[in-house]
Order: C-alpha cells, then sequence, then structure tokens
C-alpha cells in the first residue's frame, strides 16, 4: 500500500557565517575554510532572531506577485537541498561582503581565481558598483565595466534595477527571482539570486550569487507534454517519469495523463506493477479482473499488479484521469489483449 500512501500525498500537495570584523589575511582564511563546507544547517549569528522576523532576506516584489512565502524563520528550518542551497548563497554573500566592507577592492582578483572559494563551478561570486556598473563577473569577465543597470531577464523583468533596489532598501539586502536564458538556444530557467551592500572607504558595492530553482523544482504543464497512440486505444501523455528525466528525483513512480472520449474503452491490458488511477473528469467503468468499478471526478482507485483492467466511458464527455505506476511507466511492464 506504499503506493497509496505516496499518491495521496501527491494530491495533498496538488488541491555565514560568523560576524567579521577586521581585514587581516586569517580573515580570509576563514572565510575560505567556511566555504569548502557545503552542508551549513544553521542560519549565521547576523540572520538569526530578530532581524529574520523582520524579514531581512524576502524577495523583492513579493508583494506585487501574491501572497508572500513563508517568513525567514519558517524557511531556515527547511532540510531539502534547495533549502540549504539558499542559506548557503545567503551565508557566503554575507561573509563575502564583510569582507569587502573591512579589505575593500584588493580583494576582488581573488574573487576570479577559478577552484577559489568565490569562484568554484557553477558558484560564483559577483559584484556591482551601486550604479550597476558590472565590478567582478567571473564566468563572463568581457562584460566588467558594462553599466548593467538596464539588465532585463527572458520576460522584460528589469533586473537590474531591482537588485540596485534591493541592494538600496532598509535592509541592504534582498532575494530577487527571475527567468534566465544562460544562451539564445537554452530555455529560460527559474533563477534566484541574492544580493547585498557592503561599504569600504565610502564606495558602495552590490555583492550577490545565483542559484537555480530549476535544478530542484520541476515542473511540466500538460501542453508541453505529446499523447501517445497506443494499441487498445490508449491516450496518454507522460507528466513525469523518473526514467526520462536528466537529474535524480528520488522517486520510484510515475505520473501520466489519460483520456478516453464518450463511446470509446480501452483494450484490455495488464501491468506487472500496482497501478492508481486518479479521475480528474467524466464517468465511466473500469473492470479489475471483471470487478466493475464505477467512476466519477476525485475518486482513487488503486489497481493490483498483475490484475487485467479495462475502461469504458459511459459518459457524454471526455473521461480523463492520472495514471501513477510504481515502479515508474515502462513498455516491458505493459501487455495488452487485443
Amino acid at each position: 500500500m506504499d503506493l497509496i500512501k505516496i499518491i495521496c500525498g501527491m494530491l495533498a500537495v496538488a488541491l555565514f557565517l560568523g560576524v567579521l570584523t577586521c581585514g587581516s589575511h586569517d580573515d580570509r582564511a576563514a572565510v575560505a575554510e567556511e566555504f569548502k563546507n557545503e552542508t551549513l544547517g544553521e542560519p549565521a549569528s547576523e540572520v538569526t532572531g530578530e532581524s529574520l522576523a523582520a524579514g531581512e532576506n524576502t524577495t523583492v516584489e513579493q508583494a506585487s506577485q501574491g501572497p508572500a512565502p513563508p517568513n525567514s524563520l519558517i524557511l531556515a528550518k527547511g532540510e531539502s537541498k534547495m533549502a540549504t542551497e539558499r542559506r548557503n548563497i545567503e551565508y557566503k554573500v554575507r561573509a563575502t561582503a564583510r569582507l569587502v566592507e573591512a579589505q575593500g577592492e584588493k580583494l576582488f582578483p581573488s574573487f576570479r581565481e577559478a577552484k577559489s572559494p568565490w569562484y568554484n563551478g557553477d558558484f560564483y561570486i559577483f559584484v556591482w558598483a551601486m550604479n550597476g556598473t558590472q565590478v567582478v563577473c567571473p564566468p563572463d569577465r568581457e562584460r566588467e565595466g558594462e553599466n548593467m543597470s538596464g539588465l532585463l531577464d527572458a520576460e522584460g523583468k528589469p533586473i537590474g534595477k531591482l537588485f540596485i533596489e534591493a541592494a538600496r532598501n532598509g535592509n541592504g539586502e534582498g532575494w530577487i527571482d527571475y527567468s534566465w536564458k544562460e544562451s539564445e538556444s537554452s530555455e529560460p530557467a527559474h533563477r534566484f539570486t541574492f544580493v547585498k551592500k557592503a561599504t569600504f572607504e565610502g564606495r558602495a558595492y552590490i555583492v550577490g550569487s545565483s542559484f537555480y530553482a530549476d535544478d530542484y523544482i520541476l515542473c511540466k504543464n500538460l501542453t508541453e507534454c505529446t499523447y501517445l497512440e497506443e494499441p487498445g486505444n490508449i491516450h496518454v501523455a507522460e507528466l513525469l517519469n523518473p526514467g526520462n528525466v536528466d537529474r535524480n528525483l528520488d522517486l520510484n513512480y510515475s505520473v501520466a495523463h489519460s483520456f478516453i472520449e464518450p463511446g470509446e474503452n480501452i483494450a484490455p491490458h495488464m501491468m506487472k506493477n500496482p497501478e492508481v488511477h486518479y479521475i480528474l473528469e467524466g464517468e465511466g467503468i473500469l473492470y479489475i479482473d471483471g470487478i466493475p468499478v464505477e467512476l466519477q471526478p476525485d475518486q482513487l482507485i488503486y489497481i493490483p499488479a498483475g490484475a487485467i483492467q479495462t475502461t469504458y466511458n459511459t459518459g457524454n464527455t471526455t473521461l480523463k484521469f492520472l495514471a501513477i505506476n510504481q515502479p515508474g511507466w515502462s513498455e516491458k511492464n505493459t501487455k495488452v489483449f487485443e
């Protein structure tokens, strides 16, 4: 019955670093050591308590985009890989801003060094002047010196302006979310950037870093899926199958959208694995080893492994349902009787 628990849970979802106070070489070494820790679990002292409750690291423009997310005290308790990444970004940006405030521009060459604490793999720290001029951008050094205040995302959002506004607000920091294309040929991805203001000898800078939510969250619209015309009058489009995505989703089941038009039926077939159907629209009859089950919206049906099943649309509208297979659907686990 593990499959039912998984599906019910899925349906329910549907309906750093310490304060740096001096500018010595030892400070930089200490920050570098902290940066090596990829599993920072507790917020730095500067981002706990009342400062978090005041919403210091909430997302810019959240009021205009709908209800606000949970406050930072709650977010700090997240245990997912994405929650950890979000915290790591915050801690590293804050710590780097402390270093900039202590040592200034002489640190910038270090930020460009490959495999350094500030530029390693996909992670890097960038620095802008407060007017939007890009001062440090390790993966795109050719654009250092350009004014980025007019930078737009893939949908036209003025993210350059938002970076500057976040650094100028009362907290001097903030998250900005936007749609970003790495290249002209790539698809837009959901990106989050955390920025913080740092001041050295009267000169103000914006220190920031980013991560992609799409590395952790998978969203897919039915309109993006292609319906397969399988033998036996089966119309099915895979919404999710762990075996067909280029990441580890830690799942062992698949979800597909199926439909049957009025007067039609799916030929008898057998799944070697257990299956769950969740009825979205319409009505019909599902036979499981000859036993009839009347179908109606918002109904869940568990079908044992090895059962012969066939579904009839007995109504006047399209019968639509989700088909969840554990493990993920594969052709070798399906046998159609025609």
